[in-house]
């Protein structure tokens, strides 16, 4: 089992930026690749960003590169979404989840956190 601690949210104006952090706790977070995802009211549930266990390969959606990092510190077993140029269409809740390696299937999930971006 990992249990994930999402946290960062809030609201903002269009154009800032916000950091999101998830902690992970339980089993050993190198042995997971992570992900961000995020639903929007009335939206399904929708990828964000991945990273690799070790941190050295990334993965973006379309709508948020250039303009979101993620990244991982497997010493402090957190993983960041760094949140830049935001637009009202990035509000939504923000979950991280983590993919046990070997696996196609992200099994565990946090609680998530909101973001809102007022225009």
């Amino acid at each position: 089992q990992v249990q994930l601690v999402e946290s960062g949210g809030g609201l903002v104006q269009a154009g800032d930026s916000l950091r999101l952090s998830c902690s992970a706790s339980g089993r050993t977070f190198s042995n997971y690749c992570m992900g961000w995802f995020r639903q929007a009211p009335g939206k399904e549930r929708e990828f964000v960003a991945s990273i690799s266990s070790s941190g050295g390969i990334t993965r973006y959606a379309d709508s948020v590169k250039d303009r979101f990092t993620i990244s991982r510190d497997n010493a402090k077993n957190t993983v960041y979404l760094q949140m830049k140029s935001l637009k009202p269409e990035d509000t939504a809740v923000y979950y991280c989840a983590a993919r046990p390696l070997g696996t196609v299937n992200y099994n565990y999930w946090g609680q998530g956190t909101q973001v809102t971006v007022s225009s």
